[in-house]
C-alpha cells in the first residue's frame, strides 16, 4: 500500500483552504487521463497498434453498456459515463502505487462524485426533456408523491458516496492489517483483492451512476 496511515492529512493550504492527499490525487489523476487522451487522439491510426486497440475494446465496452441501459441517448451519455468510469478504476487503483492513496477511501472525494451524478441526472433530464417536462415527473402519478421523490433523491445520493467510501475504506484497513501482522509474506494476494475490489466497486458506481441518469432522462417517457 502507498503508506502506513490511513489518515488523511494536508498537503499544503490555499489561504484558509487545506488542500488534502486526497485532492492531490484526484487532481493527478484528472491531468493525466487529460494528457493520455489528448496524445492518444493525436496519433489514431486507420490501421491500429496494440494500444489503440486495447484503447477503442475499452470504449467500446462502456458503449455497450451504454447501450444495455440508454439505446436512445448513447452519444450524449457515454463521454459523461466513460469519462466517471475511467477516473474510478485509476483511483481506486493508485493506492498500490508507493506514495500515493486511493482518492475513494476519502468520504469527501466519493460525496463529491455522488454530487456530480446528482447533479448530471437533473442535468441531461432537463437538456433532453425541457424543464417543465422533466419536472413533471416527479408530480407522476400523483403530486402527493412529490416529497417521497425528492427524498429518494438526497437518499440514493447519500447511499452512493457511503457504499464506496465505506468499500474502499475497508479495504485498506484489511490490507494495512494483513500487512501489520503477516508483513510481505503474503503480498500477492492482498494485491490481487485490492485489484479485484478495486475494479469491481468502480463497474457498480459507475453502472448505478448511469441508471440514475439514465432513469432520470427516461421517466419522462
Amino acid at each position: 500500500m502507498a503508506d502506513n496511515s490511513l489518515a488523511i492529512a494536508p498537503v499544503f493550504s490555499l489561504g484558509p483552504l487545506d488542500i488534502t492527499s486526497t485532492v492531490v490525487t484526484s487532481w493527478v489523476i484528472t491531468a493525466a487521463l487529460a494528457l493520455f487522451g489528448w496524445l492518444v487522439s493525436r496519433r489514431l491510426q486507420p490501421d491500429p497498434g496494440p494500444l489503440q486497440t486495447a484503447i477503442e475494446g475499452i470504449v467500446l465496452a462502456i458503449e455497450d453498456a451504454v447501450t444495455e441501459v440508454a439505446p436512445q441517448y448513447v452519444s450524449q451519455l457515454l463521454p459523461f459515463v466513460g469519462s466517471l468510469w475511467i477516473f474510478l478504476v485509476i483511483a481506486n487503483l493508485v493506492g498500490l502505487v508507493p506514495g500515493f492513496n486511493s482518492p475513494t477511501r476519502d468520504l469527501s472525494a466519493t460525496a463529491a462524485l455522488a454530487s456530480l451524478v446528482f447533479l448530471s441526472t437533473h442535468w441531461f433530464g432537463i437538456r433532453i426533456r425541457g424543464f417543465r417536462g422533466y419536472l413533471r415527473h416527479y408530480l407522476t402519478p400523483s403530486p402527493i408523491l412529490l416529497p417521497f421523490n425528492l427524498i429518494s433523491e438526497i437518499t440514493r445520493t447519500v447511499a452512493l458516496a457511503v457504499r464506496l467510501f465505506g468499500n474502499m475504506m475497508s479495504l485498506e484497513m484489511a490490507a494495512l492489517l494483513i500487512l501489520m501482522v503477516a508483513g510481505f509474506l503474503a503480498p500477492v494476494p492482498i494485491l490481487m483483492l485490492h485489484i479485484i475490489e478495486a475494479l469491481v466497486q468502480a463497474y457498480i458506481f459507475g453502472m448505478l451512476a448511469l441508471i440514475y441518469v439514465a432513469g432520470g432522462i427516461q421517466s419522462q417517457h
